[in-house]
């Protein structure tokens, strides 16, 4: 039998990958499927964005450097220094990504060596995915960390035993959360920080929810220092750009060093009119404000009606996710199956774990005429 990397043999299916079959099935018996299942949403980029996109398309594309433009790193700067009064070196603490996505594999390439007692990654339960996929893949061992309701889902980490952080290569934050919608404050990051200096491990925070907020903005990791520590920031929610592959990671500048030099040979450079698109959407606000009331509009049509239902929402204090409780005793699979024989598409929680076996995750995705419809359909059903 020829060698085969067992990594690739023993993954399953992307969970929304089957999702996608499931809905595809209920259209095919021609009904119409409200997709409230993937984090994507629907509104427009804003049009000076894509002017900026198409004035940089060039008569000859090149290949973009792995560094991403210079202009890039300093609009990364700019933001982050406005948002979260933290300076950086644009030069040496930013690398722009393709999305969070290949952020997240590059790290755990960077970080874990298969042969070494350490290489724990630590993960949320419930996570996206990509998290356990990409440590799997480098040869790490993900640790679940449970998210508990009680504590609106942010971790105790001091209930991680010693002998675990002592093995630990990477541990992973991610809030506001995905799939639960959770926050958290400034001290879970200094004490992340304070376990990862004593353990000697990273810590890694996705931030790409960063903007989609109600109440107060939440904190960056890096308001806690930037020795040790990756924050990955995104335009895919906060501008509406999933489409355009394009984030950033910002933090230890040894780490960030380290990144450029591997970059080149693993990762894939960001177009340069996708960069000059980006530079546009960072150095701008009244957009994001303005998706910030489009999903508070869509969260204030459907809220009510899952409260008069009865249905217990858990976290859901930030990003597009509404975390619902399934009612009964099937489970979050059951009901997500029942809402979409009625139409209506959500994410079965245990997608994202086996914490979220209980529950479904409901994306504030489709327009706000479109949530109307759902509610209609649920105030019917439930």
């Amino acid at each position: 039998m020829r060698p085969r990397n067992r990594a690739f043999e023993q993954l399953d299916d992307y969970p929304f990958v089957r999702l996608e079959e499931e809905k595809r099935r209920i259209r095919a018996r021609g009904m119409r499927v409200l997709d409230f299942s993937i984090g994507d949403p629907r509104e427009r980029t804003p049009r000076w964005i894509r002017e900026r996109l198409v004035r940089g398309i060039p008569e000859r594309a090149s290949y973009p450097t792995a560094a991403g433009l210079p202009e890039l790193r300093r609009a990364v700067v700019r933001w982050i220094e406005r948002r979260h009064r933290v300076r950086l070196d644009p030069d040496r603490h930013v690398l722009p990504s393709n999305g969070s996505k290949e952020a997240i594999y590059l790290l755990h390439q960077a970080l874990i060596e298969p042969s070494r007692e350490r290489r724990v990654v630590l993960i949320p339960d419930p996570a996206y995915p990509v998290y356990e996929v990409g440590a799997r893949f480098a040869g790490g061992i993900p640790e679940r960390i449970p998210l508990d309701a009680e504590r609106g889902f942010v971790p105790d980490l001091d209930r991680i035993p010693p002998e675990t952080l002592q093995r630990t290569a990477l541990l992973w934050l991610n809030y506001p959360h995905n799939p639960t919608g959770g926050v958290a404050g400034l001290e879970l990051y200094r004490r992340a920080l304070e376990l990862a200096r004593l353990h000697r491990f990273w810590v890694a925070s996705d931030e790409a929810y960063s903007e989609i907020w109600f109440d107060r903005p939440p904190p960056s990791a890096l308001q806690a220092g930037t020795e040790g520590v990756l924050a990955i920031g995104s335009l895919s929610k906060r501008s509406a750009m999933t489409g355009y592959r394009t984030g950033f990671l910002a933090g230890d500048g040894e780490l960030i060093g380290l990144l450029r030099k591997v970059r080149p040979s693993q990762g894939v450079a960001t177009p340069v009119f996708v960069q000059e698109a980006a530079i546009a959407a960072w150095g701008d606000e009244e957009h994001v404000v303005e998706q910030r009331e489009i999903v508070r509009r869509k969260r204030a049509i459907l809220l009510p009606i899952l409260r008069s239902k009865g249905l217990e929402l858990a976290g859901s204090r930030a990003t597009y996710y509404l975390w619902i409780r399934a009612p009964g005793d099937g489970g979050g699979g059951a009901f997500a199956q029942r809402l979409l024989e009625e139409g209506i598409a959500v994410a079965p929680g245990a997608l994202f774990g086996p914490g979220g076996e209980r529950y479904v995750r409901m994306a504030l995705v489709p327009e706000v005429e479109e949530c109307e419809e759902a509610a209609a359909i649920l105030e019917r059903i439930l």
